[in-house]
């Protein structure tokens, strides 16, 4: 072959193969993560559910990241404050949200003035765990069931502790209320370990918290449940019946721990916290601990966790409009 034609017949395939490379998409590099502490925000003050599960999960997350797993409590406004600091951190997966997600869910429909959009700024990367709802009250409290602690609240008063006004555990009580009746006085608190104390100490007479912070106080006797908020009875409470067996057909309430991050957090990364998180609260000793104490472990994809969000967005909606809850 003249050198004229090789030269031209190189020529043409190096054109080819420089086309061919621009076509062809660059392979998108997995982002080096983490590259520093992990820092884990629970919206709510030390000891309730979602305050647990960050600590019984923090020390294994960080062998498995191979970098340290800090908790900071921010609570205030029923989890918005932390929130909000979550939704507006950068998306680079070193701030995670820890928080009982159904009760975010009912935060669009209570709060009027919200600084972020919950479905908008945040992103879900797994549930952890649900924990039915336990409705107790003081020991002196000379009701045995739900009916008869309807009755005695038609003749005397009964003060209400509302783990945080907008909360799931307030809205399940407000459901309680509408459903059968039961008249009591609402008692406003920052957070469910302070209302649960109160009711212990007996300044306050009933309560509904999530089972995992509660039940060891129902076990030690310092307060006595009357119904569990779940489909089926529960082992762990001997024969009690459910709220839904006492009058109240179907009704189930509980908090749902789950981690979600801010909006935009590459995909590579959700992956990663994603298979991390479930392989952390699926060992069987995190299982055995969370079943223990009353709460089952679940875990979901980040598309099933938002899907979930936005279920729970809109059955929550209805009870706020029901009971005409609005805050500023």
């Amino acid at each position: 072959m003249p050198s004229t034609q090789r030269r031209q017949l190189v020529l043409s395939t190096l054109g080819l193969l420089t086309a061919a490379a621009i076509s062809t998409p660059v392979l998108a590099q997995a982002p080096a993560w983490p590259t520093k502490p992990v820092r884990i925000v629970v919206p709510y003050p030390p000891g309730g559910s979602s305050d647990i599960i960050a600590r019984a999960i923090s020390q294994p997350l960080s062998d498995a990241l191979k970098q340290p797993v800090i908790i900071e409590n921010r609570p205030g406004a029923n989890g918005n404050l932390g929130a909000d600091a979550v939704a507006k951190s950068a998306p680079d997966g070193h701030t995670l949200l820890l928080c009982d997600t159904g009760a975010l869910a009912i935060s669009p429909s209570v709060y009027t003035k919200l600084p972020f959009n919950p479905s908008k700024d945040l992103s879900g990367v797994t549930m952890l765990a649900y924990s039915p709802h336990m409705l107790v009250v003081h020991p002196s409290v000379p009701a045995n069931n739900l009916q008869e602690l309807v009755a005695l609240s038609k003749k005397t008063e009964l003060n209400f502790a509302v783990t945080a006004m907008g909360s799931a555990p307030h809205l399940a009580g407000v459901a309680v209320a509408l459903a059968s009746g039961a008249r009591w006085t609402y008692i406003p608190y920052k957070g469910g370990v302070q209302a649960v104390t109160d009711t212990m100490a007996g300044q306050t007479q009933v309560v509904m918290n999530g089972m995992l912070a509660t039940l060891p106080h129902v076990q030690s006797g310092k307060l006595k449940v009357l119904g569990i908020s779940k489909g089926a009875r529960m082992p762990l409470v001997g024969q009690m019946p459910t709220i839904a067996e006492q009058g109240l057909p179907g009704f189930e309430s509980g908090t749902w721990q789950g981690v979600l991050v801010p909006a935009g957090t590459p995909p590579a990364i959700l992956a990663r916290l994603n298979a991390e998180l479930i392989k952390v609260i699926r060992s069987p000793a995190i299982r055995s601990r969370l079943t223990g104490q009353g709460a089952e472990v679940v875990t979901m994809s980040p598309t099933e966790q938002n899907q979930f969000f936005e279920r729970e967005r809109s059955r929550w909606a209805v009870v706020v409009k029901q009971a005409d809850v609005r805050l500023d």
